[in-house]
């Protein structure tokens, strides 16, 4: 039916957190949240059954054995519910505007052959060193092999929640908050920019490119579409270029080991005043020096092309800001390298 498949778009093949700071009705679960999902306002009343086994049937990436018997067993174990924890039948109606909840059943996933690093914790937060490949939050197909879940597991600490986001295939560190309570006060820093971001990336070395230069462009990203570009317009992002240092021939060579012969290598130091999507990525290929390891500038690599033992050469090396909590100034730090640990 037209309006289910309308209906599927809810979900968005992804795990969600609640909106409004509303606390799911189902607890974290094996490190997964709860998925919810809307029957849309303009729908007709139909059962739970064959709202959620129709999002279930129509994910992208589906899990070989999430068929009618596993959507039943949902029912049966009450783990279908409103959104004040009443359990649904299966036959059970649901109405316009109405929240359901329940979990998915993730597919089968690559894992990513890097460990995590535990740079700090204490009763509020925990920073990580997150690895390549490993996504931050669960999305599409990237659910269990992802930095929220993975920590969660291993660290039995289901309300951990990363405060930002780094990309899937960039490295370095990440901010989490362990406790609900203090959740929105430190996403809040990201938010309002209050954060001082520094980052590393390695690139052809162009003697041109100098200490202190500020790039600023307009960049879009259209939804849907991998790449961003940098467009005419009133610039709403700015890098600036702190540092280049040649790398040493030991550097050098051990980088062509992995990715074969390349031209001379150097470390650029970055410090994003803004926060838009590929930023950094955007702005190195646009200076004339794309990041090393980088899979989507200048070219967008396939799947198959994906390589785990050759990551892109950008790390988040530092964060600092003031705890909005006690006021003290805190950093924290990655050591420099060349490769997150090994594979």
């Amino acid at each position: 039916m037209a309006w289910l498949r309308r209906a599927s778009k809810f979900m968005n093949d992804r795990l969600v957190q609640n909106s409004r700071g509303q606390r799911s009705p189902l607890p974290v679960r094996d490190g997964l949240t709860a998925t919810r999902a809307r029957l849309p306002e303009d729908f007709a009343e139909i059962s739970v059954g064959e709202f959620v086994g129709h999002l279930i049937a129509t994910q992208r990436h589906r899990h070989p054995l999430d068929d009618a018997a596993a959507l039943h067993a949902r029912f049966a174990a009450q783990q279908v519910v409103d959104r004040r924890g009443r359990p649904f039948s299966f036959t059970s109606p649901v109405s316009p505007g109405e929240d359901v909840f329940f979990y998915r059943m993730p597919a089968p996933e690559t894992p990513v052959p890097y460990e995590i690093g535990i740079l700090h914790r204490d009763d509020d937060l925990l920073v990580a060193d997150k690895p390549p490949f490993l996504a931050t939050m669960p999305r599409g197909k990237h659910i269990t092999e992802t930095l929220t879940v993975r920590l969660r597991r291993a660290l039995d600490a289901p309300e951990l929640v990363p405060a930002h986001r780094l990309d899937r295939i960039t490295s370095g560190v990440l901010l989490c908050t362990l406790r609900r309570e203090v959740r929105g006060a430190y996403q809040q820093l990201f938010a309002e920019r209050l954060v001082e971001k520094t980052y590393e990336a390695i690139a052809a070395h162009d003697p041109s490119l100098r200490p202190g230069t500020l790039w600023r462009s307009r960049m879009e990203k259209v939804p849907g579409e991998i790449q961003g570009r940098i467009v005419e317009g009133e610039p709403n992002a700015s890098t600036l270029l702190l540092e280049v240092v040649p790398l040493t021939p030991a550097e050098h060579s051990a980088l062509e080991s992995v990715h074969g012969p390349l031209p001379r290598q150097a470390r650029y130091v970055l410090q994003p005043e803004t926060g838009r999507t590929h930023q950094l990525r955007l702005h190195m290929w646009a200076a004339g020096v794309p990041i090393l390891g980088d899979n989507i500038y200048p070219r967008i690599h396939t799947e198959e092309e994906e390589d785990m033992t050759r990551p892109l050469h950008l790390v988040s090396t530092g964060l600092a800001f003031d705890d909005p909590l006690t006021g003290e100034r805190r950093e924290f730090t990655v050591p420099r390298r060349l490769f997150h640990g090994s594979f």
